[in-house]
């Protein structure tokens, strides 16, 4: 459900500079998933963190890399607090910048004048793949990072709680960077997590839950002509794939994650024409919503599969739960939540509305783990607009979104 004063940008407020100009050389590193890898991006974070860092001594900042899969780093760059002696140490900060470094395949059908490595300024906006998903945030969350290391060097004094900006590997594919962050000690149940995902001018915390089965069907193989010598998978397995629908239609309602769904992905069965099949394999996508959990899904797909067996006699199924990320439901009353409707409101730019988030995130991950209630996505550009060609986020959303994370992170750090 939406909720709260939508911001404006102030008339008056001249556009950041800084942000599109780091965004077009993130945009320009290829950092696709599965493809070239994060190492580039990776690389120039680091370097580009280390020179600031260098130039505010005060800040006492450091760095730290985390090899999440071989050779794909997570980087997490921290500001301390004032007689905090764990520098160095894994723990959750304060306050996490959570940024991911890959993007999906770069794909077809972009503009010529838009070329997906581009980064074309054009209209207000800047194009190219990773743009809103997500270098777009990753570049907003850099500088509102070195915003505080420049206050931090310019007070001489260390702030009173943490700040750490995170970025993390694998993001569009298992989320493998993030568990590994957590599995660090980097993330968990304490702290405040945000995410600078696209979200349309709103903050965005509740998740539908997703779980991913993966079902074959094993039949007989026979000629076609003779289909009772046999044992149809194909047919077994639509039988399943029908009662799964209905199963997962008959779901009760959340009232504000709406209804629970299924998309059967990819299905592979059968080699030849004239053959019934003794085989055929189907990947399963579930969107679930309270209260059904990944063992209400699971008995679903087992009754599914139990009566298709019966209806095709000679089949039998395999089941195998591929993924299963528990749906995450906003606390109204999150600190976080508050916080950032201040920082957004001094930033100039109103008091954000809510909504859910309609894939899983980084910080989802985060609160279905961990159970943290603290994790939110905001940043720049629209959640449409991800994955597809002529990908583009607003020159004004960049500037608001690091405004009004140099702000959060300032209230946080000083309060």
């Amino acid at each position: 459900m939406v909720t709260g004063n939508e911001g404006a940008t102030p008339i008056d407020a001249p556009l950041d500079q800084e942000v599109p100009e780091l965004l077009a050389q993130l945009v320009r590193i290829d950092s696709t998933d599965p493809g070239r890898y994060e190492a580039g991006v990776e690389q120039f974070v680091r370097r580009w963190l280390q020179e600031r860092i260098a130039a505010a001594p005060k800040s006492h900042a450091y760095i730290e890399r985390l090899e999440a899969l071989p050779g794909r780093f997570c980087l997490r760059a921290t500001i301390p607090a004032a007689g905090d002696s764990s520098a160095g140490t894994q723990h959750p900060s304060d306050l996490t910048l959570l940024c991911h470094m890959d993007t999906v395949v770069l794909g077809a059908g972009w503009s010529e004048d838009t070329p997906p490595l581009g980064a074309i300024v054009r209209d207000g906006q800047l194009w190219g793949r990773g743009s809103c998903d997500m270098k777009g945030g990753l570049a907003c969350a850099m500088l509102a990072f070195a915003d505080a290391l420049a206050e931090c060097q310019k007070s001489a004094r260390l702030p009173q709680h943490l700040l750490s900006l995170l970025c993390t590997v694998d993001e569009e594919d298992l989320m493998r960077g993030s568990e590994a962050a957590i599995r660090a000690g980097w993330l968990g149940r304490d702290g405040w997590v945000l995410d600078t995902e696209p979200t349309d001018g709103l903050a965005r915390g509740s998740h539908k839950g997703r779980t991913w089965f993966q079902l074959t069907m094993h039949g007989v193989t026979a000629h076609a002509s003779t289909p009772w010598r046999g044992a149809d998978a194909t047919a077994a397995m639509a039988e399943a794939i029908c009662r799964i629908r209905a199963g997962i239609a008959a779901l009760p309602a959340h009232p504000e994650l709406g209804t629970s769904t299924v998309t059967f992905g990819q299905i592979s069965g059968g080699y030849s024409p004239y053959v019934v099949p003794d085989e055929c394999q189907v990947t399963i996508d579930m969107r679930l919503v309270p209260p059904t959990s990944t063992a209400t899904a699971e008995k679903l797909v087992r009754d599914a599969a139990a009566a298709a067996e019966q209806a095709v006699p000679g089949t039998h199924a395999e089941i195998v739960c591929t993924g299963d990320r528990p749906p995450v439901v906003l606390d109204a009353n999150s600190p976080l939540l508050s916080a950032l409707a201040d920082a957004s409101q001094q930033a100039g730019y109103g008091r954000p509305q809510t909504d859910v988030f309609t894939g899983y995130t980084d910080s989802a991950v985060v609160a279905g783990t961990c159970g943290n209630p603290n994790c939110l996505s905001y940043g720049p550009g629209s959640l449409e607009l991800a994955h597809k060609p002529d990908e583009h986020v607003p020159l004004s959303d960049l500037a608001r979104v690091r405004a009004v994370l140099s702000q959060l992170a300032r209230y946080v750090l000083w309060s």
